[in-house]
């Protein structure tokens, strides 16, 4: 039994407890997203110039700024890294032909999965949607919102 706490009973592994003391604090953290990638000055180049997002780098890491969240961190793995085989960011667009011309013109290369069309845009059920691929290999897409 807690001190603290005397009627709660203890906690077991993958319980969330009971009460105010026995109750994971996490409603009220600040909890962020991160991704590996090998290059950590190709991904600076990547995520500020041809994407736009605002990056800052602190002891060797980035932290790409996204509108309406905490901030996502980047870390350097090098040769250990070893690409996302998912989609670890999704960029809403409002138009997303647009966008993909000017990142196209930008030198990004949209991959060309099955049912995707010759503009890079799937429109096979859901919302329209393109993959593309960061310097690292890591999978982002732009989504029409």
């Amino acid at each position: 039994m807690s001190p603290e706490c005397p009627a709660d009973p203890p906690l077991r592994p993958g319980s969330v407890g009971n009460g105010e003391y026995g109750r994971i604090m996490f409603e009220n953290t600040k909890a962020f997203s991160g991704f590996s990638v090998d290059d950590i000055p190709a991904a600076k180049q990547f995520y500020n110039q041809v994407l736009g997002l605002p990056v800052t780098e602190e002891n060797g890491m980035l932290h790409l700024q996204i509108s309406g969240g905490n901030p996502v961190l980047v870390y350097p793995k090098g040769p250990a890294h070893k690409p996302a085989t998912f989609t670890i960011l999704n960029f809403p667009v409002p138009d997303i032909e647009a966008t993909v011309k000017q990142l196209k013109e930008r030198g990004v290369a949209f991959e060309q999965l099955p049912g995707v069309g010759r503009d890079g845009i799937s429109r096979e059920g859901g919302p329209l949607i393109a993959w593309f691929k960061d310097p690292a290999g890591n999978w982002l897409s732009v989504i029409q919102d």
